[in-house]
């Protein structure tokens, strides 16, 4: 497979910067700050790992017109120089009397009127990446300017992915896919879960993924406790039913879905659990389509998997994908999202089996104008077998 280009045209970062702008002119908001990882990089394409340190805040001003302002620590300037971002505003961080607060209240003064609304994310899956003093002197140096909702303009607009950001989420997939091929290469009995989940990033990174931040998964007889626990030194025994969910990245975009295996021939009840889960999964993808709420997702699956209301505790049967392992929407009964072309989800029915355990599956999928589209593999009825 070839890959697609690293990174974007200019253009899809000036189109995604002038749609916020016009729904800014909606919301009547002069300025968007931005302050997290993946807003930033929507509309700059600032991608790097350095995130992962706590030390420094980074800024981003999306102005009511014209390009963005860029608020970093000066050891960031030559990469955030590699961007489209032209306007670049550093100092030397940290500093402890004003780490970039008065360059970011210059910026913001610039390009609002005195008494102008200034939008910052504040709904469920948001959060404001810079310490809490430094956001009160922001506050108080603004006068009369007020830092209020930025009526999900950024979380609307990452919602429906351009073809750019489809071929990145494919190329992810398709790496996972290869490397859940050579689980058997790695997962045998009394081999420790451990080293299974070591060795899985390395297969991982061995087919192509950048890096692998996510990997969770489990192994018990008869289905396991959970699916976000770290692995254990306990060793694989005959029977047991191995998961793995792996969200790897590649160019800055995830994939997100798992593998069950069984450890020689399943039991009645593992393989009922996973042909119903493949089930409920297809009975989801079939109905996926625009104009589709993503309950009537949850319902399709739930219906399935959980008839008696006694199923697993997870809370949502899915969820969005691309940027992050998981965006917006959830598929719960309560979300009325309404399907576009362009949306990518993972579709996530879980079950519950015998003595508390539990049995999940994921898959990728993208809306497309006709329906929906598998990207990962989709799997069939019968569990995968390690001999």
């Amino acid at each position: 497979m070839s890959l697609p280009m690293r990174g974007f045209a200019v253009e899809e970062f000036r189109s995604r910067t002038a749609r916020a702008q016009v729904l800014m002119q909606d919301a009547q908001l002069s300025a968007l700050l931005l302050t997290t990882e993946p807003e930033v990089r929507y509309y700059t394409g600032y991608l790097t790992r350095f995130w992962e340190s706590p030390t420094r805040p980074w800024y981003l001003v999306i102005p009511p017109a014209g390009d963005p302002i860029a608020v970093v620590p000066s050891i960031g300037a030559h990469l955030m120089g590699q961007t489209w971002v032209q306007d670049i505003r550093t100092w030397q961080a940290p500093d402890y009397q004003d780490d970039g607060v008065g360059l970011l209240l210059d910026a913001l003064k610039e390009v609002t009127p005195s008494d102008g609304q200034i939008g910052v994310a504040d709904q469920m899956e948001s959060h404001l990446r810079m310490p809490l003093a430094d956001f009160r002197t922001l506050e108080d140096g603004l006068g009369a300017r007020r830092i209020v909702s930025d009526a999900q303009i950024t979380q609307r607009l990452r919602l429906v992915k351009s073809d750019a950001e489809v071929s990145k989420i494919k190329t992810a997939t398709t790496i996972a896919n290869r490397a859940f091929d050579r689980v058997p290469e790695i997962a045998l009995v009394g081999k420790p879960l451990a080293t299974i989940f070591r060795d899985f990033q390395r297969l991982c990174l061995e087919e192509g993924a950048d890096w692998v931040p996510y990997l969770a998964g489990g192994a018990a007889q008869g289905g396991y406790g959970d699916v976000i626990s770290p692995a254990t030194d306990s060793p694989l025994k005959h029977g047991d039913v191995l998961m793995l969910d792996t969200g790897l990245v590649w160019d800055g975009y995830f994939c997100d879905f798992d593998r069950n295996y069984s450890l020689g021939e399943p039991s009645r009840e593992v393989a009922n659990a996973h042909a119903t889960l493949i089930e409920a999964t297809q009975a989801a993808f079939d109905e996926a389509r625009p104009g589709t709420l993503i309950s009537d997702l949850f319902h399709k699956m739930n219906t399935l998997v959980n008839p008696g209301e006694n199923g697993s505790d997870a809370g949502r049967l899915g969820h969005g994908l691309g940027m992050q392992l998981t965006e917006w929407p959830s598929i719960i009964p309560q979300d009325q999202t309404v399907l576009e072309a362009g949306m990518v989800l993972t579709l996530e029915p879980g079950i519950a089996m015998p003595d508390g355990k539990i049995m999940v599956h994921e898959e990728d999928i993208l809306i497309t104008p006709e329906g929906a589209e598998f990207l990962s593999s989709p799997q069939p009825s019968d569990i995968r077998i390690l001999s």
